[in-house]
């Protein structure tokens, strides 16, 4: 067997179609249909079944793929011990954060980490969704959930109140809501996932009812370049509305739990020279912020 077929196959388990693999290790899908055939000609098994939606798992293929992923994590494990003996101060670090994040406070991190040690390269990726730090998708992660996984470190370096904010043009045209009229007369913008997952969504503990939701938007960057623009009032952590300098409305209220910030990363990763550089400007460009 070519263990380096195993990368093929769980691309086409986690994928289901040939192009979907190819994309993600950036071969072409010519190359990995030949790999997943060799693979069964070697193990003289079928692994998948070949269907008009794509490539589904066989009852042997199952069975392989559990075994597969054992590979996976202990290769992945051996990778981040090695790399946690590194005292090189060069090097590329993986980065994870929001797109708020990665504007306000990861890239003049990256600016001052530059300065200091220029071999050090961040990749930034600033997305909504969760990476998997155990698989090797990012070394740190800047988010506001903190993670479950024993394997990880996790360290909160922010903590900000929740309020409701509106920009000075929408408070001259609309005025303020009064409290307990669940906004009624006015326009309001919200976090889509947030709106999605609650039945009886509120904003400061208001409900909505009377109020009119004119725009739902996917990321808080997005909330807060909306309630700027004068489109509604909006909640976000108190921190970035007197940051944007917008009008803070009902200051005696906040959201019942704060925003949290978490840096996380690897346990196996925590000592590599390059990673904990990085950290220490992510926590620095944090201080003082509110925690």
């Amino acid at each position: 067997m070519n263990w380096d077929d195993a990368r093929v196959f769980l691309a086409v388990c986690r994928e289901s179609t040939l192009r979907g693999a190819a994309r993600v290790l950036g071969v072409d899908q010519a190359t990995v249909g030949r790999r997943i055939t060799a693979l069964e000609k070697s193990l003289s098994a079928t692994l998948f079944l070949r269907t008009s939606e794509g490539y589904a798992m066989t009852a042997v293929g199952e069975a392989a793929l559990k075994a597969v992923e054992k590979m996976e994590h202990s290769a992945l494990e051996l990778q981040r011990q090695i790399q946690g003996l590194d005292d090189r101060l060069t090097g590329t670090v993986r980065v994870s954060t929001t797109d708020s994040m990665a504007i306000d406070f990861l890239i003049p991190a990256i600016a001052r980490l530059h300065a200091q040690h220029p071999d050090v390269r961040v990749q930034l990726d600033a997305s909504t969704q969760i990476i998997s730090l155990s698989k090797r998708e990012a070394d740190i992660a800047v988010r506001n959930t903190r993670p479950d996984n024993p394997d990880l470190i996790a360290r909160r370096i922010a903590r900000w109140p929740v309020g409701l904010f509106a920009s000075r043009d929408y408070v001259d045209a609309h005025g303020v809501p009064a409290p307990g009229s669940a906004f009624e007369g006015h326009d309001l913008v919200v976090y889509q996932p947030y709106l999605q997952g609650h039945k009886d969504m509120t904003l400061v503990s208001e409900p909505l009812g009377r109020g009119r939701i004119v725009s739902s938007l996917s990321s808080g960057l997005l909330v807060r370049r909306a309630i700027a623009a004068g489109l509604g009032l909006g909640e976000i952590p108190v921190y970035m509305g007197e940051r944007d300098g917008l009008v803070r409305l009902w200051p005696e209220r906040t959201r019942p739990v704060p925003y949290d910030v978490w840096l996380v990363t690897h346990a196996d990763l925590r000592h590599t020279a390059r990673v904990r550089v990085v950290i220490d400007e992510i926590v620095a460009v944090f201080s003082g912020t509110g925690e």
